[in-house]
């Protein structure tokens, strides 16, 4: 069983249960497909599985890595954004929703996608490969945002939270009464989904 899927906390694991989207960090597995690095490029991206016909095999050597999701939600929260390729329409909704929940950064559509990742880059992940997170109150948290909950990750949708699992979801519980809860999904994309964009969730 490979180590290519992700989950919310931007963790590949093994599972046998596939995924929706495809991700890329780079080139992070060695000759006998096993990962040895968390991420090669600063552009975690989120693809289609399927492009014009294409066809890879999974975990080649010298091979980008090809990643796993269970939906859109779980890419964010991991700190993939779209594919500017496969996923023209996507990134540009993307990138204009960024630029509207994120106005203090001055960026336009013009701006390079580039400086988007620098951001994201420094919102995701710390310099020993831990998860960063930010404290926030759940009741101020978009639809799509992952939070951390008795050490597990949860989905915040529709005033409940429900527990992510490689196989999907489990069914929802009430917000616990707690004043705020650590937020795994990085803060800009939090903005991103309070400025209007709706990820896809399976749910």
């Amino acid at each position: 069983m490979l180590q290519n899927r992700v989950n919310p906390f931007g963790e590949i694991i093994s599972t046998s249960d596939r995924g929706a989207w495809l991700g890329n960090r780079g080139v992070l597995h060695n000759d006998k497909q096993e990962i040895v690095r968390h991420y090669k490029i600063k552009a975690w991206i989120t693809c289609v599985l399927e492009f014009r016909g294409r066809h890879r095999e999974v975990m080649q050597p010298n091979r980008w890595t090809e990643l796993f999701f269970l939906d859109e939600a779980t890419a964010f929260s991991a700190g993939h954004r779209p594919c500017f390729q496969c996923r023209y329409a996507d990134h540009q909704r993307f990138k204009s929703f960024w630029i509207k929940g994120n106005p203090e950064h001055g960026f336009n559509m013009k701006t390079p996608v580039s400086e988007i990742d620098n951001m994201m880059q420094a919102e995701r992940i710390a310099a020993d490969q831990s998860k960063i997170t930010y404290e926030e109150q759940l009741a101020v948290l978009p639809n799509g945002t992952f939070v951390s909950y008795l050490d597990k990750a949860y989905l915040v949708n529709a005033g409940q939270m429900y527990l992510w699992t490689s196989a999907g979801y489990e069914k929802p519980i009430a917000f616990p009464d707690l004043p705020t809860l650590p937020v795994l999904t990085p803060k800009s994309i939090v903005n991103m989904f309070s400025a209007g964009y709706l990820p896809q969730i399976s749910v």
